[in-house]
């Protein structure tokens, strides 16, 4: 069995140390691209020579153990993801796609209106497909162009597609998230759907509004023509995608539609330059897919050396104490949430994040009488509430790749994470939205 262990969390405070606090020097030093000087997969080496030599066993054990992380199911899946969607993007915005979508929305959406419509479609694609990473590869270049030709601030405009991507995944009844909460803590789908877009639609509605403000310094000079057929790579991914069609197979797609477009509508364009822009795409996506494999077997060391069952047990350890002395469900709805939400920063993973503690979850929800639709909502609000605002996250990683900015920037202009994170802390406080039996 293995022993619990504060320890096994050092590597992680490591790379963040390094990351994170080479960045902000860099930065007080008035660098350009400060956070780009040492860069994350690299920053993350130290933390893994330091977790195989906190772990136990033979040497040749803990290199297998951070090869399995490394090839464990989900980060093979995420990197597959990666390089699609990073060819898609750019196939599709060499055929004409990005600049044709871009002048027809803006020709159809009120220029007030450009960011808020932004987060209503994100959010209703990511809901629809059930995956937040899927939507961020769809609509981020054309977000990312939208931004340019209406001369919204880049962050803020991908920031909104992140928002809007996490709202969607946390409250689909298809999302592996909701399948996971909802399954650990035994309650059905439609229940927490309901307990769930009670703090999700408040939080959605102020991120709203603050974007209408934002938007309303929105100028567009000039806008381009534009042909539809140059749009079609965008709708097909879009409707595939809502229809319940398997992500990867979604990419592909786009990417074959939108090579066949260039091939017949542009003379220049060949067979030669569409597999030069695929692979464009791939090497895009070359330090997002690396450090996601590192970060795959950091946290499968992790985990052998007991960190993650040492957090979760510390947080339990507190709820004790807390509901002891208060002898209400707030304690417990605090451990739940702090539990999910420490173990997705060392994990990078929100659903992985909701498996590791929903046993747990399950037995502080018994002790301190909170309703398991209640439990389950809160595992899934809070593992996306972090993964969301993650900077080595995947959804932040992928959407920085593809605007090309630095992944930390990023994190301030997560407006809905945010919000969603204090409105539902606050629904803990007052108590509210009461779990019906």
């Amino acid at each position: 069995m293995t022993s619990k262990s504060p320890l096994a969390l050092l590597p992680l405070i490591l790379f963040l140390v390094l990351f994170v606090g080479s960045g902000l020097w860099y930065q007080s030093q008035d660098v350009d691209f400060a956070f780009y000087q040492i860069s994350a997969p690299v920053a993350i080496l130290p933390a893994i020579a330091l977790a195989i030599l906190l772990a136990k066993g033979h040497f040749n054990q803990r290199i297998e153990t951070f090869i399995n992380g490394v090839g464990d199911n989900t980060i093979i899946t995420m990197i597959l993801i990666y390089l699609l969607a990073g060819a898609f993007a750019s196939v599709a915005k060499s055929v004409g796609g990005v600049d044709a979508t871009v002048n027809f929305g803006l020709s159809v959406i009120p220029t007030s209106l450009l960011l808020p419509g932004l987060f209503v479609i994100t959010a209703f694609v990511a809901t629809s497909i059930g995956t937040s990473m899927g939507t961020i590869a769809a609509i981020s270049p054309i977000a990312i162009g939208v931004a340019e030709a209406a001369d919204l601030p880049l962050l803020l405009t991908v920031g909104t597609v992140i928002g809007g991507a996490m709202f969607g995944d946390n409250l689909s009844i298809i999302s592996d998230t909701t399948i996971a909460a909802t399954r650990t803590q035994g309650c059905d789908m439609r229940d927490k759907f309901r307990m769930n877009f009670k703090i999700a639609l408040p939080a959605a509605i102020l991120t709203l509004v603050w974007l209408f403000f934002q938007s309303s310094n929105a100028q567009i000079a000039d806008i381009g023509d534009y042909e539809l057929i140059r749009i079609l790579p965008y709708v097909a991914v879009l409707g595939l995608a809502v229809a319940g069609v398997n992500v990867i197979l979604v990419l592909f797609s786009g990417i074959v539609l939108a090579g066949g477009i260039g091939l017949f509508m542009q003379a220049d364009y060949t067979v030669a330059t569409w597999s030069k822009d695929i692979y464009a795409g791939y090497t895009g996506m070359q330090e997002i897919l690396i450090l996601s494999l590192l970060i795959g077997g950091l946290a499968a060391l992790m985990k052998s050396q007991g960190g993650l069952d040492w957090l979760v047990g510390a947080i339990e350890r507190i709820s004790r104490a807390l509901g002891a002395k208060q002898g209400s469900t707030r304690a417990g709805e605090l451990s739940i949430s702090a539990s999910v939400a420490l173990t997705n920063l060392c994990t990078a993973n929100n659903t992985v994040s909701i498996l590791i503690n929903g046993s747990v979850a399950k037995n502080i929800a018994e002790r301190y009488s909170v309703d398991p639709k209640r439990s389950a909502s809160l595992l899934d609000i809070f593992s996306c509430v972090v993964q969301g605002i993650l900077p080595y996250g995947a959804q932040i990683l992928l959407a920085s790749s593809l605007a090309k900015v630095s992944p930390l920037a990023l994190v301030g202009y997560v407006q809905y994470s945010w919000l969603l994170a204090a409105v539902a802390l606050l629904s803990i406080l007052v108590g509210w939205p009461k779990a019906k039996a």
